[in-house]
């Protein structure tokens, strides 16, 4: 039986090197940016946010190196790009206790929060709870966790919620691989889905709901899709891009301008250009 307690993408984690330069960067992309937030002490981190619709983009930046933040600062070493997926938790506690009886020991569930300036000028706070498959559990090189949200009205804010590309919600996580049907499978055991293969031999894992997909595919598979794009700085194995549903793939262009080009009918914005991250822009 599927999870009960996860229900499907709830946002990519964009690990980024320089936090405020990154977030220009998205916003030249056509963007709509969040203020900047601030997390605890012991996570030492900050982000800023990209709301969509059920989901969202976050940009995370190491401020001060915790133990907390050691698995993100690994991944630092080494490039910039989507470091985990977080999936929504109905409630956080009750699905800890079931990945625990699928034998994973979840780290958590954990609470905490960040103060959030809302449209108004006002102080308010976003709580959440979370829960992590163990760090050694990383389909594809990607880390997975489950977050449940308690304010969603200090997230889902809805003048954020506006982007000049048109962006909606996530449809797509790429995912390279050198053995896409292991990683898919270790992965769909994971969070209790099957998968399914793809025309072109790539290997997609429902997220749950009516929420984005996972794919592993190589490197070539992925090139094979996107025959006009650089992929400069994508490891072998890990994660690889989204694609993006947007209301209006003209808007999508324009917006992010020269950055951009077309490429298999989408809107596509190289990882050299994203923080790491390749951005497909599709129609919705």
């Amino acid at each position: 039986m599927p999870l009960q307690n996860v229900i499907g993408i709830d946002h990519a984690v964009v690990m980024v090197k320089d936090l405020d330069a990154a977030a220009v960067n998205w916003k030249r992309l056509g963007f709509t940016i969040s203020p900047r937030g601030t997390h605890s002490a012991k996570m030492g981190s900050g982000n800023y946010t990209i709301m969509l619709d059920p989901d969202y983009i976050e940009l995370l930046g190491v401020l001060t190196d915790t133990e907390h933040n050691a698995p993100a600062r690994a991944f630092l070493a080494k490039r910039e790009g989507i470091e985990r997926i977080a999936f929504t938790a109905v409630n956080s506690a009750d699905g800890a206790e079931e990945i625990r009886a699928r034998g994973y020991e979840p780290i958590g569930p954990t609470d905490f929060e960040r103060p959030v300036t809302m449209p108004d000028g006002s102080l308010s706070a976003a709580k959440f709870t979370t829960f992590q498959w163990p760090v050694a559990e990383a389909p594809g090189g990607l880390r997975i966790f489950a977050c449940q949200h308690k304010t969603r009205e200090t997230v889902w804010i809805p003048e954020l919620m506006k982007h000049a590309n048109g962006a909606q919600r996530l449809k797509q996580v790429l995912v390279v691989s050198t053995e896409p049907a292991k990683d898919a499978a270790h992965l769909g055991r994971m969070i209790d889905r099957d998968v399914r293969a793809e025309a072109d031999g790539a290997i997609a894992v429902p997220s749950g709901s009516d929420r984005a997909d996972f794919v592993f595919l190589t490197r070539d598979q992925l090139g094979k899709r996107y025959p006009e794009v650089a992929f400069a700085g994508l490891p072998e194995r890990g994660s690889a891009g989204m694609v993006i549903a947007t209301s209006d793939l003209a808007a999508a262009q324009k917006a992010v301008g020269n950055a951009g080009f077309r490429s298999a009918g989408a809107v596509c914005v190289p990882p050299a250009t994203a923080n790491g991250t390749l951005l497909v822009f599709v129609g919705a």
